[in-house]
């Protein structure tokens, strides 16, 4: 059950990031909209992330998602479900990446005992996969938690599964932190920044 705190956390990161007047925001999705793409993809939107969706689909930032590289996937467009193999490779990147290092030796230090075997490895990394959240792209390797009636989580960048950091303590502190510029109060270095 959707609680009015956690649309109002997806709201206020919507609010935020129009004022700031720096992406290009297409009319929100429709509840249809997200049946087809939780789906297509498995999962669930957290509840602020769909609020923030709801009120506007934020799809391009000039000057920052002009590069066709994976630096630089942007906004990913759930509406663009067919047509487009980033949108893909954006939400399938948590789980390939994790997979992609477990193989290569990594094991997360919260699970069990790490199998020497190679097969026996990544099936025991598999099903330990299978019951953490999916990972939800809301900008470039920036990640939330998928889950309906969940709110509130930090957003994280993805870059590796031994790079992954906090970008923001929730979604609307996320906006400041990506897209606002910073206020420098410093005489001389100010001019630097």
């Amino acid at each position: 059950m959707t609680n009015d705190a956690d649309v109002a956390l997806g709201i206020e990161a919507a609010r935020r990031l129009a004022h700031l007047g720096l992406v290009d925001i297409q009319p929100g999705l429709t509840d249809a909209e997200f049946a087809t793409i939780e789906r297509r993809f498995g999962f669930e939107f957290a509840d602020d992330h769909r609020a923030f969706l709801a009120a506007g689909l934020p799809v391009w930032t000039p000057g920052q998602d002009d590069h066709p590289d994976k630096a630089s996937w942007g906004w990913p467009n759930w509406r663009q479900l067919d047509s487009s193999s980033t949108l893909h490779e954006q939400v399938d990147w948590p789980l390939a990446t994790a997979l992609d290092e477990i193989q290569h030796g990594e094991w997360p230090p919260g699970w069990s005992r790490r199998p020497h075997d190679l097969a026996r490895r990544m099936a025991k990394a598999k099903r330990l996969l299978a019951d953490v959240p999916r990972m939800v792209p809301v900008y470039g390797h920036r990640y939330l938690p998928a889950g309906r009636g969940s709110s509130g989580h930090p957003v994280l960048s993805i870059h590796r599964l031994t790079d992954t950091i906090v970008y923001g303590n929730d979604l609307a502190h996320y906006i400041d932190q990506e897209f606002r510029e910073p206020r420098v109060t410093v005489p001389l270095w100010r001019d630097y920044v």
